[in-house]
């Protein structure tokens, strides 16, 4: 009776076994995954400075959070520049653009990227003709970067006190 139990399980397993390999097969998976045509960049809203004169040279200085999407797929890496007009009050009382000082990168929030790896390296003075201030390497810089520029202005202490405004442009183009 023992030995009829046993035969009776070993053919069940053997059958189970059987049947399960019968189910097996495989499938040949493809993955299109296809790129953007272009790179874009995010601006934050306006930033605001403020200074109280003393009688004595002064800085102040933002950083505005700027997104950067690479989503090409191709690793040809891309440029940030910047160009300002000098702050002007109304009046005819000017300072200049600034001095972009320092630039910090991160993956964006609930994003994975390929870090970017910078070549340009600070102080970029701002003037009305657009100049580099951080870029992404061949290879790098892919997904969603965000991008902090310190940017820097000069308060001379025989400044004029009024609101002063300057058009800054920021822009992302293709290539290292």
């Amino acid at each position: 009776m023992r030995q009829r139990i046993f035969i009776i399980i070993g053919i069940a397993a053997v059958a189970l076994v059987a049947a399960t390999a019968a189910l097996a097969g495989t499938l040949t998976t493809t993955a299109t995954v296809t790129g953007t045509a272009g790179i874009s960049l995010t601006l934050p809203s306006n930033p605001s400075i403020s200074d109280t004169l003393n009688g004595a040279d002064q800085t102040v200085s933002y950083a505005p959070l700027l997104g950067v999407v690479d989503a090409r797929g191709s690793g040809t890496g891309w440029n940030l520049t910047i160009s300002a007009t000098t702050f002007i009050d109304g009046a005819s009382h000017t300072l200049a653009p600034g001095t972009v000082t320092a630039v910090a990168q991160a993956c964006h929030a609930g994003s994975t990227c390929t870090a970017a790896t910078n070549s340009i390296t600070p102080p970029l003075t701002i003037s009305t003709t657009a100049g580099k201030f951080f870029n992404a390497a061949l290879n790098t810089g892919l997904g969603m970067v965000d991008v902090t520029p310190t940017i820097q202005v000069a308060i001379p202490g025989n400044s004029y006190a009024g609101t002063y405004t300057s058009t800054v442009t920021l822009a992302a183009t293709i290539g290292p």
